[in-house]
């Protein structure tokens, strides 16, 4: 019988020791590229970020996942605008996929995939809007997903983040072949810091106009 994971249910340590061969790269060189991308923030979105920062400085850590992507994650992100000719954001989209005779299934959060009525090619995954005491790290279960996109798709690289409360990572996923993949983590950025949030904002924009194609 084939064994099957919920996303639900896979941490970093089920991902590496029970589906596939996985590990991390101790640099961040690979983030220069995306991260330097050149957008200039206008005035209205400037003080549109101020905003959100001071409406939900005092809250946040305390949200759970519901009200942290209602208050805080989805207005970003209705301001970053995923939409376009052949691709858009999609929310609570169900995919799965086998990953070394490993069946994986579940809800996402959010994916921004190519496709107008029926997502096709992911380009970028969030997932996990964990509020800040939460005990269940969110990682693995993006990468999860992040490996379900490349082995779907047949490509070998996937961009994604993770948050838990006000801190976002940003994960690039290789696979190196058959059997391998690795990862590339960001620094954290603290979202409730305007210079932060600005550098949010600019990766996210960067995504949608370079990388959504």
């Amino acid at each position: 019988m084939q064994k099957t994971y919920k996303f639900s249910e896979i941490t970093y340590k089920i991902l590496r020791k029970e589906i596939i061969n996985i590990e991390v790269v101790r640099s961040q060189n690979i983030f220069k590229e995306w991260f330097s991308f050149n957008y200039e923030i206008n005035s209205i979105d400037l003080e549109y970020l101020k905003k959100l920062i001071e409406t939900n400085r005092y809250n946040i850590d305390n949200y759970i996942e519901y009200q942290l992507f209602g208050y805080f994650i989805n207005p970003l992100l209705h301001k970053v605008y995923f939409y376009g000719d052949n691709y858009r954001e999609w929310l609570q989209e169900e995919i799965s996929g086998i990953v070394n005779n490993i069946k994986i299934i579940g809800i996402l959060d959010f994916m921004v995939a190519s496709g107008t009525e029926e997502a096709k090619i992911p380009y970028f995954f969030i997932q996990e809007f964990k509020r800040s005491s939460s005990a269940k790290h969110p990682k693995g279960q993006l990468l999860a997903q992040m490996t379900v996109a490349i082995e779907n798709n047949k490509i070998n690289k996937m961009r994604g983040a993770y948050n838990i409360g006000r801190f976002w990572f940003f994960i690039v996923l290789e696979k190196i072949n058959k059997s391998k993949y690795q990862y590339h983590e960001s620094e954290s950025f603290d979202s409730l810091k305007i210079n932060d949030l600005k550098q949010i904002f600019k990766i996210l924009k960067a995504v949608k106009h370079k990388y959504c194609k």
